[in-house]
């Protein structure tokens, strides 16, 4: 079923396949399922780019071959040059315990852009076009800076609501962080775990109930997939067989369809702006940074590594260059 299908799917006890090895050896190093996704896409193109060779058979300058094409011939951004990269070093020094040594590489074009940004009014405007579960998880996105993935996966025992915090386990990087629960919202939250409480106590009735329990907490944690504590904040409508295990489960909402329903809201609210789910976020950092929060502050709560990530946001403050007054104004 769609609501399942980020989820890893089981693979052969003993994989004979090449990409059914790739991916054994990259869950056996525990990567997030989002890199296994992304590893396993560019190295298939890579494969593909070289008419299906054996990756082995291969040399570095077949790699710097398939890296130049994507630079000069698909024009692709840096980020995405250095995502295709990462795969196949992966590949070599890793999987296939061949160094690829030193390799030149075509560099992509540097792309320079800022992020688009709603105004408090535009985003307002399209979280009351929305209905719930949406209206609920876009104002969490506004409100907490929170990425897609991270809202429809957040489960009831992620709110503190007396400590004002909502935890994000496994994020980006797979790691932990702590964002501002937003009070405004403790009564929509506190109305959505009543729902779930519902949801719950009938999937258990059913002889259901039990949630997918993260890398071995099932073994930690014995009785946790059917507490409360672990169920999703935002259930599925409906059942579905998890691939990994056969038993037959209650997933969180599906990404796509916060995305699409997103989608809607924006046209329905009249913005123009090239825009997505993950404008929210971009508009949660500005926000924060125009209210003179301190910007390491601001790293910290969205999960960036990097510092200089999260100054792309001070380029589109209402302050600085853009803050000037326009000479036609003074006409």
């Amino acid at each position: 079923m769609k609501d399942m299908d980020n989820v890893r799917h089981v693979l052969p006890k003993t994989p004979s396949k090449f990409m059914h090895r790739l991916r054994a050896f990259i869950r056996a190093k525990n990567l997030a399922y989002k890199t296994e996704q992304t590893y396993c896409f560019w190295i298939k193109r890579y494969i593909f780019f070289h008419h299906r060779q054996n990756p082995q058979e291969l040399t570095p300058q077949h790699v710097e071959q398939f890296l130049h094409s994507l630079a000069v011939v698909d024009n692709v951004s840096v980020g995405t040059q250095k995502i295709a990269l990462n795969a196949l070093a992966f590949l070599y020094n890793q999987f296939l315990k061949q160094p690829l040594g030193q390799i030149h590489i075509t560099k992509a074009k540097v792309h320079k852009r800022i992020p688009t940004v709603f105004s408090h009014k535009e985003a307002i405007a399209i979280i009351q076009a929305l209905t719930d579960p949406w209206k609920l998880l876009a104002n969490l996105m506004y409100g907490s800076g929170l990425r897609t993935s991270e809202a429809i996966k957040l489960r009831v025992k992620d709110l503190d609501f007396d400590n004002q915090i909502i935890l994000i386990r496994s994020g980006k990087g797979d790691k932990d962080r702590r964002s501002i629960l937003p009070d405004s919202l403790y009564p929509e939250l506190k109305q959505q775990i009543n729902l779930v409480i519902k949801v719950h106590h009938k999937d258990l009735h059913d002889g259901y109930g039990s949630v997918y329990m993260p890398k071995a907490l099932n073994r930690k944690y014995k009785n946790g997939a059917k507490e409360l504590a672990w169920q999703y904040l935002f259930p599925s409508e409906s059942l579905s067989r998890d691939p990994r295990s056969g038993i037959i489960r209650r997933h969180h909402v599906h990404e796509r369809s916060l995305q699409r329903n997103v989608k809607k809201a924006i046209q329905a609210a009249h913005v123009t702006k090239h825009a997505s789910c993950h404008t929210f976020r971009h508009s949660f950092a500005t926000r924060l940074l125009e209210q003179g929060n301190d910007i390491r502050t601001v790293q910290e709560l969205l999960g960036h590594a990097d510092v200089k990530t999260t100054e792309i946001y001070t380029h589109v403050l209402h302050k600085g260059v853009l803050g000037v007054k326009s000479p036609v104004d003074s006409l």
